[in-house]
């Protein structure tokens, strides 16, 4: 499958009339291929931007282009749609970000404040778990869970650790709300779950290319402590960590299952 990594935004360049120029950036995960050209504020349009993808791509189109920042996306998901190519949004565009860093223009993107998870979501219990790293995949791939996300690239093996290695992860007990909570998460896009200390004590919920969610606040010093171990794990699983949605603690069904990668 042919896959690129795709931004295109407003650069700190002019052209020789001072006037703003917008720059297209093309990559492989291996930055093996690139691709850039510029254009005027005025020409930038989806029209252009499926006319380079075009020339970039020679004789085959890629099946999949990869966008991480909303401001370039509906430009790109146009000149997609008028070539028949995907678009996926995503954060891990890790090859064409650290490109962008060499060029000197800033990949960070600005966040809003988190926000309290839908009222009809609410599960009715949560906690910290973890598996061994050898148990990631096969415990899960082989049973019947309706929403089951486990990329590729995530794979334990894929990332290198060894098998003993814990794999950190929460578990969310969402009783009559399983299934729901399970399909909005899938619909979210969820990308990591992250620690964050405060008062309360905080997990939130990184989903899309910028959302941000507050799944949980504490103030008991025990669940802190366990939130620290949860974020001192992904240090060691190279940011690798699950999230379990099931509707009750019993172990006999489950309603989605994801491994997530912190952002670098």
């Amino acid at each position: 499958m042919k896959i690129w990594q795709v931004d295109f935004y407003r650069r700190p360049l002019q052209d020789a009339s001072g006037q703003i120029l917008w720059e297209l950036l093309i990559c492989d995960a291996t930055r093996s291929f690139e691709y850039e050209a510029t254009c005027l504020q005025s020409a930038a349009n989806s029209s252009w931007v499926a006319a380079q993808f075009e020339f970039a791509a020679g004789e085959k189109l890629p099946d999949v282009i990869q966008v991480f920042r909303p401001q370039s996306l509906s430009l790109i998901e146009a000149a997609g749609r008028n070539l028949s190519i995907n678009v996926e949004p995503t954060r891990h565009t890790l090859a064409l970000k650290q490109w962008l860093q060499e060029k000197q223009y800033p990949s960070t993107l600005d966040k809003p404040p988190p926000a309290p998870l839908p009222e009809n979501l609410w599960g009715e219990q949560w906690r910290f778990a973890s598996l061994a790293a050898s148990d990631v995949e096969t415990r899960f791939s082989d049973r019947p869970i309706p929403i089951l996300h486990i990329p590729e690239h995530l794979k334990p093996i894929n990332l290198g650790l060894a098998s003993t290695v814990p794999v950190p992860g929460v578990v969310i007990y969402g009783g009559r709300q399983s299934m729901r909570l399970a399909r909005w998460l899938q619909k979210a896009r969820s990308v990591a779950l992250n620690y964050i200390s405060g008062a309360p004590d905080g997990l939130v919920l990184e989903a899309g290319l910028v959302d941000r969610w507050i799944v949980a606040t504490f103030e008991d010093p025990e669940v802190t402590t366990a939130a620290q171990t949860f974020e001192q794990r992904k240090q060691q699983s190279r940011g690798l960590h699950f999230l379990l949605v099931q509707p009750d603690d019993s172990g006999m069904t489950y309603s989605g299952f994801w491994l997530l990668q912190a952002e670098n």
